[in-house]
């Protein structure tokens, strides 16, 4: 009988079982992906090639070209076609109209407390001291704030009184306080003066040229402010009295209609600047009436007249 035995026999180590193969993954041959992937580059190139033509026709409107003097032009021209601007001497009025105030001379005191009787023609330049009975009417303008006001000396010769009305109504008396009788000024200063007073703006007369449109502003025949318009028909003029007393020179020949009572009123340019004053009308006959020759003192001699250094 077989004895077990004590010992057991040894036992062979299992053997690792085996990996399992790798799995490829199953690619197509080369000669089929070619096709593929020159598609895609082809398709990528066309589109980058469809961008830059499309970069290239609209650039042009995405950067502003510089504008050029005809587009200037035709831009002014536009704006001026659908635009009414402001006649000339409605702007040279406008800039002048709060300086310019009417003055009248009385030759008896109790006169300027009455009220106005009428239109009353200016007194002419040269008169008799016989005929100072009659008011004295003319323009003037204001050339500092402080109420210092231009005219001319014939509308206030021999008054003893004299009054000034001012755009805004405001009614002062005024005391001559200069006289330059060569060139028929007269400097008053105004008593009382509106709160908001402005001066005119003076302008050399050095460019002043024949041709040149200039507006005048008075009161002729007492009415107004009242505004014509015209040009410049000669410079460095000479003007005789009616009456042959006075003899004025180095005077602005104008076309802008005036009459009496215009005499001191401004002679104004196209931009609101003063020029001359309205000195005098020429007419052959004996009615004072304008017939188309009016003469302005340069204002380098009226500033002159105030006292003013010249321009």
């Amino acid at each position: 009988m077989k004895r077990t035995p004590l010992y057991s026999a040894p036992r062979r180590p299992a053997a690792a079982p085996s990996p399992a193969p790798a799995v490829e993954p199953v690619r197509a041959p080369a000669a089929a992906r070619a096709p593929g992937r020159r598609r895609w580059i082809v398709l990528t190139t066309l589109a980058l090639l469809i961008g830059a033509l499309a970069l290239w026709r609209v650039g042009p409107t995405l950067v502003p070209r510089a504008l050029t003097q005809k587009d200037i032009d035709r831009a002014v021209l536009h704006t001026l076609s659908k635009t009414n601007l402001p006649a000339p001497a409605a702007k040279a009025y406008a800039a002048v109209a709060g300086s310019v105030v009417k003055v009248i001379g009385y030759s008896d005191p109790r006169e300027a407390d009455q009220p106005e009787r009428g239109q009353r023609m200016e007194r002419r330049a040269g008169d008799k001291d016989g005929d100072r009975d009659e008011r004295g009417l003319g323009t003037g303008v204001v050339i500092v704030d402080n109420g210092t006001i231009l005219t001319n000396l014939h509308v206030v010769h021999g008054a003893k009184r004299i009054k000034v009305i001012f755009a805004d109504g405001l009614n002062s008396e005024a005391d001559v306080v200069g006289l330059q009788p060569q060139h028929d000024l007269a400097v008053l200063r105004a008593r009382r003066i509106p709160d908001d007073l402005k001066a005119a703006t003076m302008r050399s007369t050095g460019d002043l040229a024949p041709g040149d449109r200039v507006t005048a502003v008075g009161f002729p025949f007492g009415i107004g402010p009242s505004v014509s318009h015209g040009v410049v028909s000669g410079l460095k003029r000479e003007f005789r009295s009616p009456e042959g007393q006075r003899i004025l020179t180095n005077l602005i020949q104008f076309d802008a209609a005036a009459n009496p009572g215009n005499s001191g009123g401004p002679l104004v340019t196209d931009d609101g600047e003063v020029v001359g004053i309205v000195t005098a009308i020429y007419n052959p006959t004996e009615e004072r009436f304008f017939v188309g020759i009016g003469f302005a003192v340069p204002i380098e001699n009226a500033a002159q007249a105030a006292g003013m250094p010249p321009f």
